[in-house]
């Protein structure tokens, strides 16, 4: 999990303007869309479209959705959904039993919960398995490391304060070892999890942020994760709160907590990643960012900042998730088609050229599938946004198909990844 070396490129034509724009999600969908047009064009290495096959896509996702939420009454695609796997509405219930000073106390609370178990949320490997004490039943994968985070959560194990659990400390998180971790997640060697030294890492980065940045971290509070709720509130307006507010602020200051892998001018640019065709300006050509768990967490700090009274607004600016259950879709279903098809044999780096083709052809086909899907269900974006479509949606579509394809579930691309992209 420790990614790769920094690639740097230095040129007088470098613009860091242009870079850091490259930090937004209208850089993401608009570099999608060129990738798009050229798959459109058949001018792309190794990926294809059928445009064609959209609407079949968008008639399996509203049978997912009309499955699984029948009134449409769809929740955002975020990480709350994972903490009530099962039908338990788990945060609620801790949330309602505990007694908050106030509105923002609780906001910061899940501010730290979200942050911290996103972190958390590598790869978990095929073997191993959460067993929750409180309900007795048993979790995999996100959802196991989902309740398996929050468990520790309540019982303070990011906590500095004996007397305050449901905080992350900076200086707790930093002291944190992968025993520890390994204690929480009931891992051991009959229930292998993989990666603990480097979530344990990522934990350890996210304090040291916190720490070095107290006017972000540290307006009402000791530096954590949380305090960036109140930094939020004070670029607020009115009440209201940008989406691409939110992924700004989490791109301008937690960046350093990912692995370092591209900088260019002096602006490190997280989950960005090179295409040979890819044209642009100012020294951003060849580069085709996503951002994907930067925007799941910014998607999955919506709920709590909604809770604590303020308006976010503009979340469609956000776009869809370029990971493998909605990429998965589209492969599965003929949307994207690869045109060597030994590649579905092969497994593939994350910086792949085709891997990049992938993710950005995803992330352009989300918008079109959510525009046939509204059409189909006589909604419009304001009813159904994209959060709501993924999570209905393309997310639980992909799960399903790939159920259907292939007995073990897998997703139909097989990627090397270091847990912080998928």
């Amino acid at each position: 999990m420790m990614g790769r070396p920094v690639r740097t490129r230095e040129a007088e034509s470098v613009s860091s303007d242009a870079v850091r724009g490259l930090l937004s999600a209208r850089a993401v969908r608009e570099r999608a869309r060129t990738m798009l047009a050229m798959a459109e064009e058949g001018r792309l290495l190794h990926c294809a479209v059928d445009m064609d096959r959209l609407p079949l896509v968008a008639d399996y996702v509203v049978d997912t959705i009309r499955a699984n939420y029948p009134t449409l009454a769809i929740p955002f695609h975020a990480r709350w959904r994972h903490f009530s796997a099962g039908g338990h509405d788990r945060w609620a219930a801790l949330a309602a039993r505990t007694r908050w000073p106030d509105t923002a106390a609780r906001a910061r609370a899940a501010f730290d919960l979200a942050i911290v178990s996103v972190l958390l949320d590598a790869g978990a490997g095929p073997v191993w398995r959460y067993r929750e004490a409180e309900t007795g039943e048993t979790y995999a994968r996100s959802e196991g490391l989902a309740i398996a985070s929050l468990r520790m959560f309540e019982a303070g194990l990011f906590s500095a304060k004996a007397d305050d659990p449901l905080r992350a400390d900076a200086r707790r998180l930093r002291s944190l070892t992968g025993r520890d971790l390994a204690a929480g997640f009931k891992a051991d060697e009959q229930n292998a999890l993989v990666g603990l030294e480097g979530r344990a890492s990522l934990l350890y980065g996210l304090g040291t942020v916190a720490a070095g940045k107290p006017d972000i971290f540290a307006r009402a509070d000791g530096p954590r994760p949380g305090g960036l709720f109140d930094a939020l509130v004070a670029e607020s307006a009115g009440g209201e709160v940008p989406a691409e507010l939110i992924l700004h602020m989490l791109l301008a200051h937690l960046s350093a907590v990912w692995p370092a892998r591209l900088t260019i001018a002096g602006v490190e640019l997280g989950d960005t990643w090179m295409h040979p065709l890819m044209p642009g300006a100012g020294g951003t050509a060849g580069l085709v960012p996503f951002h994907k768990l930067s925007q799941w967490l910014a998607y999955s700090l919506i709920e709590p900042l909604e809770q604590a009274g303020l308006v976010v607004t503009g979340i469609d600016g956000l776009t869809g998730l370029p990971e493998y259950r909605n990429g998965g879709l589209l492969i599965d279903l003929g949307a994207i088609r690869l045109k060597d098809p030994e590649d579905l044999a092969r497994t593939h780096e994350v910086s792949s050229p085709l891997v990049v083709e992938w993710r950005a052809l995803t992330v352009a086909l989300l918008d079109e599938v959510a525009r046939l899907v509204r059409e189909r269900l006589g909604c419009d974006e304001r009813t159904l946004p994209l959060a709501r479509v993924l999570e209905g949606g393309t997310w639980a579509a992909g799960r399903r198909i790939a159920r259907e394809k292939r007995r073990d579930g897998s997703p139909p691309l097989s990627i090397a990844s270091d847990g912080t992209v998928f």
